[in-house]
């Protein structure tokens, strides 16, 4: 049997599940094969509704209106979702493939031979919400951090590094370095999916189910399904699907920065006056709103946006409810509103650094992000100054 393929029976049912590297040919051609042989009563796939629109339809993205995307709070969302597409679709470039591809070949050949099937992973909005609030603030950093680190990337694999990818070996090794740096993702992304997964496979219809799933979930969705066939685990998915609500000290830190900096203020006016008073507000103008400018400047914004940057990282810095980044946002997609090419071209945009800062819409975004960026800084670096001038 092929080492890719994975069969449990559980009572009178048999799943067979196929790992898969999702930039892979070969996994391509297997599905291919397993899903022809087997014939199963129902194909299920490890890919979510909006993931596979955005595969098969080259429209989607000229229904996007990105001031609604930043005034709704979604812009850390939209950007996250663009940095893995492109990192996905640049090292499918290098294999001549499309990521996801196995998983469109399933269904196309599921409709085809009309086979029932159906779509079994989590929302990748749901997913991403809740790796964002479940990562403490240094997670939520380094979250960042690897992110942009995977636009800078000029990694390159091979064929045989993208299917090393499917050896159980290989693939616990990086599970558990990923659970090391990032260990509220890795939960999230991995463990949660795997229980997600499992739940939708284990409740289709049929006596024989074909699973095509990436292969660092084989492993996990196996345990779990064995655990629902014993009921020693709740098959209940809604749970998985809500965006837990931030912590306590979460909810509390962006009331405690501003707290922090008026009481700053208040102190110094109490020791020494007005004028000492005004003398730190606006030396907090100058640190808070210079540096989310620069962060405007090496977005390459539009002037006025650095302007605007400028004064309103001081004002958003103590308003716990808005930040800077949707202020020169919205005003960079006046200024330099998205054109058709835009849209068009954002699938090939987004795999290089130029075609990110040249792309209007993704443009925008950087600007959204550098600009919050320096704000945060800028607070960093203020609130301790600020202190520094009362002692």
């Amino acid at each position: 049997m092929n080492e890719s393929i994975t069969k449990l029976v559980l009572g009178e049912r048999e799943f067979i599940l196929l790992g898969t590297a999702h930039i892979s040919k070969e996994s391509v051609e297997e599905v291919k094969e397993l899903i022809a042989g087997e014939r199963p009563d129902r194909v299920c796939i490890e890919i979510d509704e909006s993931r596979y629109k955005s595969l098969v339809e080259k429209s989607q993205w000229s229904n996007l209106n990105i001031s609604a995307v930043l005034k709704g709070g979604k812009g850390f969302l939209l950007l996250a979702n663009l940095i893995l597409s492109s990192f996905q679709r640049k090292l499918g470039m290098d294999l001549g493939i499309k990521p996801g591809e196995e998983m469109v070949t399933a269904i196309n050949l599921s409709k085809e031979l009309g086979i029932p099937f159906s779509l079994c992973d989590r929302d990748i909005q749901i997913t991403l919400k809740r790796a964002w609030v479940k990562s403490g603030f240094w997670g939520k950093n380094k979250m960042l951090a690897v992110m942009l680190s995977a636009v800078f990337s000029n990694e390159k694999l091979n064929q045989e590094d993208i299917e090393s990818l499917k050896e159980k070996n290989a693939l616990q090794n990086m599970l558990n370095e990923l659970a090391e740096y990032l260990p509220a993702v890795k939960e999230v992304l991995i463990d949660e999916r795997d229980r997600y997964l499992a739940t939708k496979i284990f409740s289709s219809a049929g006596n024989k189910v074909v699973a095509i799933i990436g292969a660092g979930h084989v492993n996990g969705i196996i345990r779990n399904m064995e655990a629902l066939d014993a009921g020693d685990l709740k098959g209940e998915l809604s749970s998985l699907e809500e965006i837990p609500p931030a912590g306590k000290f979460s909810k509390f830190l962006p009331y405690l920065v501003p707290l922090l900096i008026v009481g700053l203020f208040a102190t110094g006016f109490l020791r020494s006056g007005l004028i000492f008073s005004i003398s730190m507000i606006w030396k907090w103008i100058l640190v808070n709103g210079t540096l989310s400018s620069i962060g405007a400047l090496i977005a390459f914004a539009h002037p006025l946006t650095v302007l605007l940057a400028f004064v309103a990282a001081p004002i958003t810095s103590i308003n716990p409810t808005v930040g800077v980044g949707l202020f020169t946002g919205v005003l960079e997609s006046i200024l330099r509103k998205p054109r058709v090419s835009d849209f068009e071209h954002l699938p090939e945009d987004i795999l290089s650094i130029k075609g990110f800062f040249r792309n209007r819409i993704t443009h925008i975004l950087l600007v959204f992000l550098f600009s919050s960026i320096g704000s945060v800084v800028g607070t960093f670096i203020g609130i301790p100054y600020l202190t520094s001038l009362l002692r």
